[in-house]
């Protein structure tokens, strides 16, 4: 744990304060040195320029450029090093280690057996060129390289050099390394030659000694290369394995690419320094030393050790510097990318410009601010400590970083710094120079001016903010400024990606400039209350089109360009469609989405023209002019009217507590009572006035509210500004009333009330009013969530310690009420999540965030056989564990959400909603949560995130908590008084309102899947059983052969009835008793020991002639028939194959579930007398694959209908209706999801489970019908806060204990619910959608009360359906009429005394009776 937080501090807060350095003891001295001296010259150089040099051009100049050099400089020697280990020529050497060379060196003479003559000769860096390398001479062949090393020698530990971070790093050596460390290899010889110029050199000569002691190598070796050549072969096969695993680090050389790519732990290297040299030095003929390279670090000077090494390899990388020349590098990619940041993409080049690029403008902004004498004093120093930490963040980033959202290394965190230093600095030169300026135009709104000057002193605080991670990274920052801008000003709808916010900002923009335009022309001349101007009107007009189209539209193109691509290029489109229905598994969802959007296009086109229309001759009427103070009164009274009854009255009434006093709901759904309802939900009449409220106020109340004060302020906006503002409140506050006008209603109430009696001197316009008040009540209404959350979260009665650390921290948090006050106003301003540290009760706020939540777009990908490995669905069942295969229901609950969430939302059966809320969905075995990302007008984008079906502890207590009802407490204070009829009690109206959560409804209607499962050991305990299950997977067999469409070619089939001789003979006996047994074979002969033609006849030959009659086409199935002999083959072939999946022991329970989930799963072991069956893989396929499942269903239904074992024709038609009713599939094949998302009825599988030391196997059946869940609405801000206090405990401090405190239950704020459905691994979803649409047009019973989309095919087709229907009753009624008055008159029986009677009065009918001969015959029409 120490450790730990030591780490964390150097690693995340200190580094944090500088920009990326600090001291890491686990690096090496040349690692650490280098970071220091360029963290120091990042530093000093401004300040010493600044210093000693005048504020003038020639010093920006020096400055700016020494940056730009120094940062190419490095950039490109970091390329560069990276390109040589990408396709660098890696040499091999040997060398003793640093041991006997501290040794050596402190003596500095040679060793006992050295000539005193020979000393070491230590060089820098040895040019080698090539024609050098060429004119060496011959190898003398009496001399041999040093002998290999130990294992000892090799597992040595060196502290100095880094640790391969992978296992794969650790590999044996390659076939080539082996060869170059074989006596007598080339490496050996190329040792020798250098030994033996070295030794001609300083005059030594070889003696007879040195040369029996090579002949003793030799003789070793000739041992040892007998046992090398077994495991060279080995060591191949494993080669190809070793590279695909090898890390990075030392990937295979250009020039010999069976080399080794790093060094092994065995062969660690000092890496004290980046540039090695190799020491050559001559050997004494007396010594059995060979040549090893000297090193300039060694060991300290006080070792006495004395012991002589062997020598070690070592593997060096050619440089090269001009054609012909390099340097060797004792050098590894590890090391390098501790010493600086690279770049993993493919656009390494443009990167580093970037960064060079984004160096220059750090230093160029920095001096710029630094000259025009912006800081002072102590200042300067601090300035110059934030640019150093901007610069050095570009070479050596924060990793992890306090605003990371992912583990491990992120590349943005490394621009992050330098980008938020430029826009700043950037921001205060502007500010600089325009307060300069003498006539500066400078605007007022409500008092304050827009220009200020202190963004200068925010640069001061550069180290703490990063250090508390209050900046995002960069592409979140922008995300979520756009998004913000798009949202408050233009009425946008949330991003969900940086390409979204990029185009929804576009297309407000671009609706902005071409209403300013009208807008402009229309008010640019004053005109009086008698006469609109026609071109207002058009403004008007082109407002609410425009406003209406974009509420209409989602933030994410993807789908808008999908349906522009079908339509543009259809060939392409069907092309990737065929190429989809060939794998066989296409998705009807994006088919589904285009013709949602399709059916908005056509619905806008005929909507916006009719809007345009009405809205430009009511602004030309001059209505809202001639009865000004009527008109605006009556909207408003109507606006808070509709608003009240809609959205606060109705919700409440429909709450399972309204008002958290009355027990039960007072408008109740007649699914209420229902235990199981069986249809879907019932529309009710409260249901049609919410609809029926809620469209009259967003498209006819609030458009004439916006509509009246636009153009009783024309008047005075004449001035640019304020047509601009004009132009912007109008445009936001359409869009937001068309989108979600939820809160709309207080916003006006505030609005009216502030500026008309608390402050009515601020007021400027009752537009701006409404559009100012409509940002500040958004983030008032955020406060209140916040205040909310953080008194729930800390309330000393109700407080859940997950650890000893929240013990203290709980009164420690209470004298720091005031700091947590003020930062609750400033996340609320800012929109970043107040999260509690570590799950105590103290709170830290959070970088800001779009609505969306999290950065990157993780979903979860279900493991089957379609993307898994072959050997992996052979070995082990793929994605066996219950998580992968459970998470197909919550994907299908994703869709059924996708078809109903808008409508569902619409009807008020979730209550209020707004962007950005979260709710969670909770039945018998599913909990999910489920976020509202984006609210349009008629669509809404949402992510599920699915939770575990046996989660924690705490997870139950949690989901105890949302299920037990509070009806029945009678608790007031310490006493139990009761409550009054259908209210609640004190104690349990106090504690409703001391939660995080609310009940919205608990009975929410979902299609969905109930599962039902049956542990198979159980059904098959009995011999009997298994017996039985035996004998319906035989006549499965049978079933299947004969209604096969290929068993025509079959019989025929010379081959095959050729391997079916001896099937045909009736003394042919299996005798194989590890597969035919007395105890599960029915057809068993126990005298014989085995199965037989006869026996078999005696048992399926019944069968086989029964489902031969029902063909159309007579087949043969007489005992002597070819039917019978392939039948009898394929029941043995089949027996067999479970005998052989079982391990030959399927007497045993184990080993026959074992075999037969083999089977299941369409794994066929076959022996060699079987593979006949290979003639044709159908009869595998097509025939015995499918008679396994349906054997199982067949031995599932023998528990409820016993009569389908005795009549034939019962289990006929009970396989028939299976075949096309049921799916039967295991759970790893593509088409088990493909059925669940196609809906179908009713699936059975046989799952394999292992969990917690528990093996078995289970028969599960899914039948789909109508789930019920609860819906629990969670406090927003209290998501957010427990997300982000989950992100910054695990990534940025590095808690892994799986048992920490902020994830443990807490009831009254879900913690455990929330904190586990964040994305992995930070939590621990089963399943994690991505984002979904879902659209109001899919909704079945709102188009019931609306008709659906309005569209010229809808208008042209109910004209045509209303016009032929008047036809058809007047032509048909006159025929009815002469039709029964021919009746009348002549002698047909009339059979019913009410046709007689109807007959009768088509003469004189009644007043009674004439309206019922009408209706009479509209029905029949």
């Amino acid at each position: 744990m120490g450790s730990q937080v030591v780490q964390t501090l150097r690693q995340g807060v200190w580094a944090s304060l500088t920009g990326g350095w600090y001291h890491d003891p686990d690096q090496n001295k040349f690692n650490n040195s280098c970071h220091l001296y360029l963290w120091i010259f990042l530093l000093m150089l401004p300040l010493s320029l600044h210093l000693a040099l005048p504020p003038t051009t020639m010093a920006l100049s020096i400055y700016c450029t020494s940056i730009t050099v120094f940062f190419i400089l490095i950039k490109l020697a970091n390329y560069r090093l990276h390109l040589m280990f990408d396709e660098g020529e890696a040499v091999v050497r040997s060398s003793l280690s640093d041991l006997s060379k501290a040794q050596e060196k402190k003596s500095n003479a040679s060793d006992s057996c050295l000539p005193a003559s020979i000393r070491y000769k230590n060089t820098l860096i040895i040019l080698k060129t090539q024609s050098a390398a060429a004119e060496e001479g011959p190898v003398v062949g009496d001399l041999q390289p040093s002998p290999e090393p130990s294992p000892d020698d090799l597992s040595s530990p060196n502290p100095d050099q880094a640790a391969p971070l992978l296992q794969a790093q650790q590999r044996p050596p390659s076939r080539a390394e082996r060869e170059e460390m074989r006596p007598g290899s080339a490496s050996g010889k190329v040792d020798a030659e250098i030994i033996e110029a070295e030794a001609a050199k300083e005059g030594t000569d070889a003696s007879p000694a040195a040369e029996g002691e090579q002949s003793e190598q030799e003789r070793t070796a000739e041992k040892d290369s007998e046992q090398e050549r077994l495991e060279e072969k080995d060591c191949e096969d494993k080669e190809d394995a070793d590279r695909e695993a090898v890390d990075e680090g030392l990937p295979p050389s250009k020039g010999s690419e069976d080399e080794s790519e790093e060094e092994s732990e065995g062969q660690k290297e000092p890496a004290d320094q980046a540039v090695f040299v190799s020491s050559v030095v001559a050997v004494d003929i007396n010594c059995s030393c060979a040549c090893f390279c000297q090193e300039e670090d060694s060991l300290d000077d006080s070792s006495e050790t004395s012991t002589q090494e062997k020598p070690t390899r070592k593997i060096y990388y050619k440089l090269k510097l001009f054609p012909g020349k390099w340097i060797n590098i004792l050098y590894d990619r590890l090391t390098l990318l501790a010493l600086l940041d690279r770049y993993w993409t493919k656009t390494d080049v443009l990167e580093n410009l970037v960064a060079v690029f984004m160096a220059f403008l750090v230093s160029f902004l920095g001096f710029v601010l630094l000259n025009h004498g912006c800081f002072k004093d102590f200042w300067v120093f601090q300035f110059c400590l934030v640019i150093a930490s901007c610069q050095y963040s570009l070479l050596k980033s924060v990793q992890p970083d306090a605003a990371s959202p992912t583990h491990g290394h992120n590349q943005l965190v490394a621009y992050s710094r330098a980008a938020y230093f430029c826009i700043l600095c950037a921001l205060i030169w502007l500010l600089e120079q325009l307060l300069r300026i003498k006539d500066l135009p400078v605007s007022s709104l409500y008092g304050v001016t827009i220009v200020c000057y202190d963004v200068l002193r925010f640069t001061y605080c550069f180290p703490i903010t990063f250090l508390v991670g209050l900046f995002p990274q960069i592409n979140t920052f922008t995300i979520y400024l756009l998004e913000q801008i798009d949202m408050h000003f233009f009425g946008g709808t949330a991003a969900t990606s940086l390409i979204s916010a990029i185009y929804s900002i576009l297309r407000s923009l671009i609706a902005l400039s071409l209403l300013y335009g009208f807008c402009f022309g229309a008010l640019k001349e004053p005109w009086d209350e008698q006469h609109t101007p026609a071109l207002f009107s058009g403004f008007c007009g082109l407002l609410v089109v425009f406003s209406y189209h974009l509420s209409r539209q989602s933030s994410d193109p993807s789908v808008l360009l999908s349906l522009i691509k079908s339509k543009v290029m259809p060939a392409l489109v069907e092309s990737e469609e065929e190429e989809e229905e060939d794998t066989d598994i296409k998705d009807p969802l994006p088919e589904k989405l285009q013709n949602s959007m399709k059916e908005i296009l056509l619905s806008d086109v005929v909507v916006c023209s009719i809007a345009y229309i009405l809205t430009f001759a009511i602004t030309a009427s001059t209505v809202f002019l001639s009865l000004k103070p009527f008109v605006t009164i009556v909207l408003y009274a109507l606006a808070g009217t509709v608003g009240f009854v809609t959205h606060y009255l109705i919700p409440q009434l429909r709450k399972h507590h309204p008002w958290l006093w009355i027990s039960h709901p007072v408008l109740k759904t007649k699914e209420y009572h229902q235990f199981e309802p069986r249809e879907d939900a019932v529309l009710m009449w409260f249901e049609r006035l919410y609809v029926g409220l809620l469209c009259f106020e967003k498209y006819v109340v609030y458009p004439a509210i916006i509509l009246s004060a636009l153009t009783n302020d024309g008047f005075t906006a004449t001035h640019i500004c304020d047509v601009l503002l004009t132009t912007v409140a109008g445009l936001k506050l359409l869009r937001s009333s068309f989108c979600n006008p939820s809160f709309q209603f207080l916003t006006l109430l505030f609005t009216l009330v502030f500026f008309h009696f608390d402050c009515p001197h601020a007021s400027e316009s009752f537009l701006l009013d409404f559009f100012i008040m409509s940002i500040v009540f958004h983030k008032m209404r955020e406060l209140l969530l916040k205040l909310h959350f953080i008194l729930v979260y800390i309330a000393p009665w109700q407080i859940a310690w997950g650890s000893a650390f929240h013990a203290f921290a709980q009164p420690f948090a209470v004298p720091h009420s005031a700091m947590l006050l003020l930062q609750t106003l400033l996340t609320t301003v800012f929109y970043t999540p107040l999260a509690p540290f570590l799950g105590s009760a103290i709170f830290i706020s959070s970088y800001p965030r779009p609505i969306k939540f999290w950065e990157r777009n993780y979903n979860t990908k279900r493991i089957d056989n379609s993307n898994s490995r072959l050997v992996s669905q052979v070995d082990k069942e793929t994605g066996c564990d219950d998580n992968n295969l459970n998470s197909i229901f919550y994907e299908y609950l994703t869709r059924s959400l996708q078809h109903s969430l808008c409508g569902d939302l619409m009807l008020g059966r979730w209550g209020n909603y707004s962007a950005g809320d979260c709710f969670i969905l909770a039945s018998d075995y599913l909990n999910a949560l489920v976020h509202l990302i984006e609210i349009g007008n008629g669509l809404v984008t949402f992510q599920l995130r699915g939770l575990e079906f046996r989660g924690t502890y705490c997870q139950q207590r949690e989901v105890e908590a949302i299920t037990e009802g509070v009806e029945e407490d009678d608790a007031c204070c310490c006493c139990e008084p009761g409550h009054l009829p259908h209210m609640l009690s004190c104690n349990a109206a106090f504690n409703l309102r001391w939660l995080a959560w609310e009940v919205m409804a608990t009975k929410y209607l979902l299609e969905g899947y109930s599962i039902s499962e049956n542990n198979a050991a159980t059904m098959l305990q009995v011999y009997d059983l298994r017996k039985l299950l035996i004998t319906y997977y035989l006549k499965s067999i049978i079933y299947y052969l004969v209604h096969s469409p290929k068993l025509s070619t079959w019989l025929k089939d010379a081959a095959i009835q050729e391997a079916l001789q001896s099937y045909t003979k009736w003394h042919h006996i299996e005798r194989d008793p590890q597969v035919f047994s007395v105890k599960i074979d029915e057809d068993y002969v126990h005298c014989l020991q085995g199965v037989t033609r006869a026996s078999f006849c005696n048992v399926y030959l019944e069968w086989i002639q029964y489902c031969a009659g029902k063909m159309e086409t007579p087949v043969d199935s007489d005992e002597d028939s070819p039917l019978v002999t392939l039948s009898y083959a394929l029941s043995v072939l089949g027996r067999r194959s479970l005998g052989t999946a079982s391990h030959n022991m399927s007497n045993s329970l184990e080993s026959f579930l074992y075999g037969f989930n083999t089977l299941f799963k369409g794994d066929f072991r076959i022996a060699t007398k079987d593979e006949w069956v290979f003639a044709d893989l159908d009869l595998l396929q097509k025939i015995v694959a499918p008679a396994v499942r349906m054997s199982l269903k067949l031995h599932q239904d023998h528990f409820t209908c016993l009569e389908e074992t005795e009549e034939a024709s019962i289990l006929y038609e009970a396989i028939t209706n299976y075949r096309s009713s049921l799916v039967i599939c295991h759970e790893s094949d593509p088409a088990w999801r493909k059925a669940v998302l196609s809906s179908r009825d009713t699936l059975l599988t046989l799952r394999h489970m292992i969990d917690d030391g528990t093996d078995e196997y289970k028969i599960i059946m899914l039948y789909k019908r109508h789930l019920s869940f609860k819906v629990i609405k969670i406090n927003k801000e209290c998501v957010r806060g427990l997300w982000a206090g989950q992100q910054q405990e695990l990534v940025f401090l590095r808690n892994r204990n799986p048992e920490r405190g902020s994830i443990q239950n807490s009831k009254q704020a879900l913690r455990n619910m929330v904190n586990s459905s964040c994305d992995q691994p930070l939590g621990y979803p089963m399943y994690v959608s991505p984002l979904t649409t879902s659209y109001a047009g899919t909704h079945r019973t709102l188009r019931s009360i609306g008709g659906g989309a309005l569209s010229l095919d809808a208008i042209r087709s109910w004209l045509c359906s209303k016009w032929l229907r008047s036809v058809l009753l007047f032509f048909c009624s006159d025929f009815f009429f002469f039709f029964f008055s021919g009746l009348q008159g002549s002698n047909f029986p009339l059979n019913s005394p009410s046709e007689r009677s109807l007959v009768h009065s088509l003469d004189q009918p009644s007043a009674s009776e004439g309206p019922k001969i009408r209706n009479w015959i509209r029905g029949s029409v």
